[in-house]
């Protein structure tokens, strides 16, 4: 492990079509402090961008790699090919990191058998309705403290970690993140959660029908990572629960379909089963917080919409095409 006035930080950032705010987040990681700018790196990982993304890169001092074409799995790891540092940091493009973000990854990394550290990302400050509610559902941990998984937006690993764990598995269109930290922990590394890690994502979903879209193409590959070893108790218990209400959802169209010939009771049973796990997701999301009025209606609106879309994506396996309705990022 190199010593730390030493060590080297590559920043990979996927990009495609996005060169506003890939911009602020070129700029946000400049603005690093307490680590020297020339063991700083930055590899702009561009999938085929029109809108000139690659000179926004270009025009910060980032290394461009132009890779059109391929999965977010696959682009990140051929950055990583070509990026110096010790540790390989991975921030998307509709982020801004605090300025704080590298001093804070460095000192967490060089922890015992540390391998990865991260938090849980930010909404952004000029919230929608839906986007506030939706950042309720992120679990965050205050101070440093070991996890399960870290988002691949907001993530730094030491590079020998990273790659004697074979990368991100290309296989996957999503939660290729959840699969690397298991792979990690499968090993004996530690996965931590710092929250001085902050980082800001803009590119949550403002409306009920990008949430929709979003959680319907992200959610496509998480039964399969799921159930992959190490088996965690908050991954099965995530997944039987989108098992049970995508059953529900089925029962309630069933009933739907067939309620002239007395369906009427599957419809009953599969509504009133998805307004119990919405409402158990809605206490989760408002537990220890101050509640208002608008949030009796919106956190469940929010809950219901994720969680039916999360349910349908174990069977319905969206492109990132139709994600791409909704945001215009990798």
């Amino acid at each position: 492990m190199p010593d730390e006035p030493h060590t080297s930080i590559s920043f990979i950032v996927p990009v495609r079509n996005d060169a506003a705010r890939l911009r602020r987040c070129l700029m946000s990681i400049r603005r690093q402090v307490g680590h020297p700018a020339d063991r700083l790196e930055i590899i702009v990982a561009d999938n085929g961008s029109t809108d000139g993304s690659d000179a926004v890169g270009l025009e910060a001092g980032a290394k461009v790699l132009r890779l059109p074409d391929l999965r977010v799995a696959a682009l990140r790891n051929r950055a990583v090919e070509a990026a110096r540092g010790d540790v390989i940091a991975f921030v998307d493009a509709d982020h801004e990191i605090d300025e704080a973000w590298v001093a804070s990854a460095i000192d967490t990394l060089r922890g015992p058998a540390v391998a990865a550290a991260g938090a849980p990302y930010d909404g952004p400050p000029d919230s929608t309705w839906v986007q506030r509610q939706y950042d309720r559902l992120r679990r965050r941990q205050a101070g440093v403290g070991e996890t399960d998984w870290i988002g691949s937006g907001n993530i730094a690993l030491w590079r020998h970690a990273f790659m004697d764990a074979g990368g991100f598995d290309t296989r996957l269109e999503t939660c290729e993140d959840v699969d690397l930290c298991q792979r990690l922990r499968a090993r004996g590394a530690r996965v931590m959660s710092d929250a001085r890690m902050r980082s800001t994502h803009f590119g949550d979903p403002a409306t009920l029908r990008e949430l929709f879209r979003g959680e319907l193409w992200r959610g496509r590959d998480n039964l399969r990572v799921s159930l992959r070893p190490p088996l965690a108790v908050r991954n099965l218990v995530g997944v039987g629960v989108t098992m049970l209400e995508l059953l529900l959802v089925a029962c309630a169209l069933v009933g739907a379909v067939t309620i002239a010939a007395g369906g009427w009771v599957y419809l009953l049973v599969g509504i009133t089963g998805i307004a119990a796990l919405t409402a158990l997701q809605s206490i989760r999301m408002l537990r220890n917080r101050t509640i208002r009025a608008a949030d009796l209606v919106q956190t469940p609106l929010v809950a219901g919409v994720y969680g039916i879309a999360r349910a349908l994506a174990l069977v319905f396996r969206m492109p990132h095409q139709f994600r791409q309705g909704a945001r215009p990022r990798v």
